[in-house]
């Protein structure tokens, strides 16, 4: 079963998510900042876009080093890919439209969320922070009843 679930393996998972949590934990102690990826998407947006929401100073003062962290995170798993990964691509039979819309529920649940998995699962909880556990088992229960819906429905 857990060739199925995890066919390139598993140990890279445990020593990214031990490389994440001693990174933000690091940037928290040090800073004092939160490493969330969903203010990394909006603060980003405050070079383009002159909307108010985008031009909060939380988001403009913060955005060159979310934005290398963003780019970090891509490159890391690159090379990890390009180093480490599997022969080939990996493949999936999710039409581009449903992971597209996949996508859009998911960014529109971070912003209803005030903030995504990674800054309420990693940020949050490491943090005790009340609002992060609601969020936390608000996105697992989303995730449970979504998987079991698609499986009911005739997916995969």
């Amino acid at each position: 079963m857990t060739v199925s679930l995890f066919p390139t393996g598993w140990g890279h998972y445990l020593a990214g998510g031990l490389l994440i949590g001693i990174a933000v934990g690091l940037l928290y102690i040090l800073t004092g900042w939160i490493g969330g990826m969903s203010t990394v998407f909006s603060s980003s947006w405050s070079y383009l876009s002159g909307r108010p929401f985008f031009q909060q100073s939380r988001l403009v003062e913060t955005r060159s080093w979310r934005l290398v962290l963003a780019t970090g995170l891509i490159l890391g798993a690159s090379i990890w890919w390009l180093l480490l990964g599997p022969e080939g691509g990996l493949q999936t039979g999710i039409p581009l439209w449903q992971l597209g819309a996949g996508g859009l529920l998911v960014g529109f649940g971070a912003r209803l969320s005030n903030g995504c998995t990674s800054g309420h699962g990693i940020c949050g909880l490491g943090s005790l922070q009340w609002p992060s556990l609601v969020a936390v088992l608000t996105f697992m229960a989303a995730g449970f009843v979504t998987a079991n819906a698609v499986l009911f429905l005739g997916g995969r």
